[in-house]
């Protein structure tokens, strides 16, 4: 009997079911911040077809999808040159892995620290040196404005895609890489089409584990094996 690579078939007598279709969706910053928390070194060595072929088990890997905010060349160049190289890195190792970029978005945000620096001074109990008055204040007036980088699309590209993907019938379960309950109404979307949804993170996700049908959570050394 001919059956096509890469497709798994489990065998009892008389007859041959095909395996389920999986589908990885990585949510690219959520997933970094968290396996460096968790202290999984060495993260540009990660081989992510080794990770996928794990955690889909036998069902039969069709693709692996990252999403992360696209740095920009105007900014940080050494920030700019290693995500190029690390998402050019991810679609060599197997041509089912593909990235899918949203955007990075600078804004001017207040900063709680400072704001708290004024406050505190401008209330003393007992007088302080003038010079270290001044000078406190000084560092609060000019830190009372901070730019910070906000990503921008990336989760909405990856809820979008894992319901449109899921009304298409291109899998049969989805693994979606991250903890973030914010992804928990595409999750129930997608389980309404009969679908699998499996959340997989280095903690247990409240919300997503409430709403998919099973969360994985990994420890440190489950990744030994999946290093290039």
């Amino acid at each position: 009997m001919f059956i096509t690579p890469g497709v798994w078939l489990r065998h009892t007598p008389g007859l041959f079911f095909m395996a389920d279709r999986a589908v990885l969706f990585i949510d690219g910053n959520n997933w970094y911040h968290e396996l460096k928390e968790h202290g999984v070194t060495h993260q540009k060595r990660l081989d992510y077809a080794r990770i996928s072929d794990k955690l889909t088990g036998p069902r039969d890997w069709l693709g692996t999808r990252y999403y992360i905010g696209r740095v920009q060349q105007r900014g940080d160049a050494r920030l700019y040159r290693d995500q190029r190289q690390f998402l050019a890195g991810l679609e060599r190792t197997d041509p089912r892995i593909t990235t899918h970029l949203g955007r990075l978005e600078e804004r001017p945000e207040d900063n709680p620290a400072a704001r708290e620096l004024l406050h505190y001074l401008a209330n003393l109990p007992q007088r302080i040196d003038s010079d270290v008055y001044r000078h406190l204040m000084q560092i609060g007036k000019t830190h009372r404005r901070q730019t910070v980088t906000v990503e921008k699309a990336v989760d909405v590209m990856l809820a979008v895609d894992l319901v449109v993907m899921a009304e298409r019938d291109e899998f049969d379960a989805a693994y979606v890489l991250s903890r973030d309950g914010d992804f928990t109404p595409a999750v129930a979307a997608v389980r309404e089409h009969k679908k699998k949804v499996y959340g997989v993170s280095m903690r247990r996700g409240i919300q997503l584990a409430a709403t998919a049908d099973s969360f994985i959570t990994l420890s440190r050394d489950w990744f030994d094996d999946c290093y290039v």
